[in-house]
C-alpha cells in the first residue's frame, strides 16, 4: 500500500500560535460588529421624574399626558389625560410604556423602524425618528376597564328603571311630582 495521500506536519514557527489566536479574536470582533450593526433599533426611555409601582403591559390601557415631536422640534401631536391601549399604539411607544411606572415622566426616542417606518402619517414625514414627553398617570387592563363599563351601564339602566336621576335627560325636574302623585303631608281627596 502507497503513502500517496500522507503530508507530513511541519513545525510551527515560533511566535505563530499568537497570530493565529490573534486572527480568530479579529474575526470575532468584525463578526461581532457585523452583528451588533444588523441589531434592530431600540426605544431609549430616559426618566425625568421617576415613577413607583408596576409597569403597564400589551393587554393594559394607559392613561398619559404626552407631546409627540420632531426631529426638528415640531410639535405633532400632544394631548392630556388620554387613555391609550398598549397594543393599538405603534411598536416603539408600546415598549416604551412597558417601561414605565405609575407616576414617572418620560423622555422617550423612538426609531423610524419602530413608528411609521416609511410611511406619511398625517404631519410625520416618512422615515422619522419620534421624540415623546410622556407622563404616565395611571394604567388598568382592558378586563378592568370592561367591568368598569358594564357597572355604569348597570348604573344607568337602573337610573332609568326609577325614572332616571335628577337632571338626567328624561328625569322630571327637581320638585316636580309624577302624575297622580300628591306632596308630602297632603290630604288625599275622598270621594
Amino acid at each position: 500500500m502507497t503513502e500517496i495521500t500522507r503530508v507530513p506536519l511541519q513545525p510551527i514557527a515560533k511566535g505563530a500560535l499568537g497570530k493565529l489566536w490573534l486572527g480568530v479574536a479579529a474575526g470575532l470582533l468584525v463578526a461581532g460588529g457585523i452583528a451588533w450593526a444588523a441589531m434592530p433599533s431600540a426605544v431609549k426611555v430616559d426618566t425625568v421624574v421617576e415613577g413607583k409601582g408596576m409597569s403597564p403591559t400589551r393587554d393594559d390601557v394607559a392613561l398619559i399626558n404626552y407631546k409627540g415631536m420632531l426631529d426638528d422640534g415640531k410639535v405633532f401631536d400632544e394631548g392630556k389625560q388620554v387613555p391609550l391601549a398598549l397594543s393599538d399604539m405603534i411598536p416603539g411607544f408600546t415598549q416604551a410604556l412597558e417601561q414605565m411606572q405609575r407616576g414617572g415622566k418620560y423622555k422617550v426616542k423612538i426609531p423610524a423602524e419602530l413608528g411609521y417606518g416609511n410611511e406619511q402619517a398625517g404631519e410625520i414625514p416618512p422615515n422619522s425618528d419620534l421624540t415623546f414627553d410622556i407622563e404616565l398617570l395611571d394604567f388598568k387592563s382592558k378586563a378592568e376597564i370592561e367591568q368598569q363599563q358594564r357597572m355604569m351601564q348597570q348604573l344607568q339602566q337602573m337610573q332609568q328603571m326609577q325614572g332616571g336621576a335628577p337632571g338626567a335627560p328624561g328625569a322630571m325636574p327637581p320638585g316636580a311630582m309624577p302624575e297622580g302623585a300628591m306632596p308630602p303631608g297632603a290630604v288625599p281627596p275622598q270621594p
